[in-house]
């Protein structure tokens, strides 16, 4: 049996899925694609090619060798695009709860059905059919759990709308123990630059007290200044509508003490290091062209 622990975003990592660029399929037709940036790709002629994104994902790969995290992959489904494992799955505590995602990503979760297997039933959570929720809008830290929605009366209309608050209701009955904080996302099927397609595209606690923050993101200033108060001014790096819309705020943590960053992210990854962080940089620019990056495109399974 695989015994899940996940109790936020920075424990030292020992377990993790990390997504698969393998078989990714054609490029999308415009009405395929799920998000206003993969849109701008197609358009422009720029979408990722497939080898360039096996590349970079296994540049992060060799960083979980060198840590010594145990990584699973799924299982290949051929022509899908199976790189954003944060999506379809996500874990709090011990428990694993599968998310209700966008219907033609359904084969997506049947592709970690292997691990599924290895988890103690009782600890495996499907949420009701009314609970839209995806692993970027959850974030576990400690006794809080931090989750991105929108409420707006548009919702089924925005493709960029992942989590409802539905789902907010039904984690806060599942973690009676512990404080749900819900957070009204900015959302466009159109423009990337004013989308916040998860919370973790403009939020992520990092270390022991810190913080990567976009006012922007949130639609609701008084929820960011919450944020702000809670890790404190001095913890936060604020970063530019440029820097959400490249991805900055989608870094992936090892451990408190070290983050996997992408290597073109200079302000950022000097004040980490200012801070006393190791950085591991990677190239992953081709992956970020999906509108995900590092955190999206891995599931965190077990910290200490």
């Amino acid at each position: 049996m695989l015994k899940l622990n996940i109790q936020n975003e920075t424990s030292r990592l020992r377990a993790v899925v990390l997504g698969t660029a393998e078989s990714n399929g054609a490029i999308p037709k415009v009405e395929e694609c799920y998000d206003p940036k993969s849109i701008e790709h197609v358009k422009a002629g720029t979408y990722p090619k497939e080898e360039d994104m096996i590349r970079e994902m296994e540049e992060v790969a060799a960083v979980f060798k060198k840590y010594d995290v145990t990584v699973y992959r799924p299982e290949i489904i051929n022509n899908c695009n199976q790189i954003f494992s944060r999506d379809i799955a996500f874990v709090i505590e011990d428990k694993i709860i599968k998310s209700n995602i966008l219907p033609n990503r359904e084969e997506e979760v049947e592709a970690i059905q292997y691990l599924w297997n290895q988890i103690d039933p009782e600890n495996r959570i499907i949420l009701p059919d009314e609970c839209h929720a995806e692993g970027g809008d959850v974030i576990p830290w400690n006794d809080y759990i931090f989750i991105g929605t929108y409420s707006g009366s548009n919702y089924p209309d925005l493709i960029t709308a992942r989590t409802n608050l539905d789902a907010v209701i039904a984690i806060q009955e599942l973690f009676p123990h512990k404080t749900v904080k819900s957070f009204e996302l900015r959302k466009s099927n159109t423009n990337a630059k004013e989308n916040a397609l998860h919370l973790d595209c403009c939020f992520q606690p990092i270390g022991h007290d810190k913080a990567i923050l976009h006012k922007n993101g949130f639609l609701i200033e008084s929820e960011y200044e919450w944020l702000v108060d809670f890790f404190g001014k001095e913890n936060i790096f604020e970063i530019t509508k440029q820097e959400m819309y490249d991805m900055n705020s989608n870094v992936f943590s090892i451990s408190e003490e070290v983050i996997i960053s992408e290597k073109n992210f200079t302000r950022l990854n000097t004040w980490l290091r200012n801070q006393g962080f190791t950085v591991e940089e990677v190239s992953y620019s081709e992956i970020s062209k999906q509108e995900g990056l590092l955190r999206c495109s891995t599931l965190p399974l077990i910290r200490d």
